[in-house]
């Protein structure tokens, strides 16, 4: 259930693509009327009102995410603040300038981020922030959390680079498509392969 919460703002903005894109008019009259002020010249692009409404739908979500965890009394995760705010930003300009440059690297930023986050904690603070944060569910040997940390900071980077590279390699609706399936699949093999590689050492502590 978290992983769907999680992935909300993803999987709208899949779906308003595609709905948006199936009705070429109805969704440019749409876009006009309801981002066409929100915009520097006050006028929607044809061909970009798919992209548009589809980062207005993921904005909307990820503010809902917040406030609905607010309005439970639970607590926002850091990630979750830092996605929201990378997500008005980028996604912000995407349509103050209707330009879709900037939704396309709003993935690689948040990555990045996430990634310089890592880094920081460990050479500026001399902290592991995974361990800081699994600590209490893995028992595994420092050596292994340090190797984990590294592993997790080199995949943050490469794929932010990879979404860089599909984002200008094809068009905007097979990078829409990449951008569900493609990051969504990559990081979930990734999470697997670490889960059986950390299993390996939680048995030889054990042991």
């Amino acid at each position: 259930m978290k992983l769907l919460f999680d992935l909300l703002p993803v999987i709208l903005f899949f779906v308003a693509f595609k709905v948006a894109g199936a009705q070429p008019e109805s969704s440019l009259a749409l876009a006009q009327a309801w981002l066409g002020p929100l915009m520097f010249d006050g006028k929607v692009p044809a061909n970009q009102a798919p992209i548009l409404i589809a980062t207005a739908v993921a904005i909307v979500a990820s503010v809902v995410q917040v406030g609905w965890q607010l309005a439970r009394r639970r607590k926002v995760d850091v990630m979750l603040w830092i996605s929201v705010a990378v997500i008005i930003v980028f996604g912000g300009a995407t349509i103050w300038l209707h330009d879709e440059t900037f939704i396309k690297w709003k993935p690689s930023i948040l990555y990045w981020l996430f990634g310089a986050i890592l880094v920081g904690g460990r050479l500026v603070f001399g902290r592991n922030l995974l361990r800081a944060v699994l600590g209490a569910q893995l028992d595994v040997p420092d050596p292994v959390w340090e190797r984990l940390l590294w592993v997790w900071i080199a995949f943050f980077a490469a794929i932010g680079a990879v979404n860089i590279v599909v984002a200008y390699s094809v068009p905007t609706e097979a990078w829409v498509n990449f951008k569900l399936f493609g990051l969504m699949g990559i990081t979930f093999a990734f999470t697997i392969g670490i889960g059986l590689w950390l299993a390996r050492h939680m048995k030889e502590a054990v042991e």
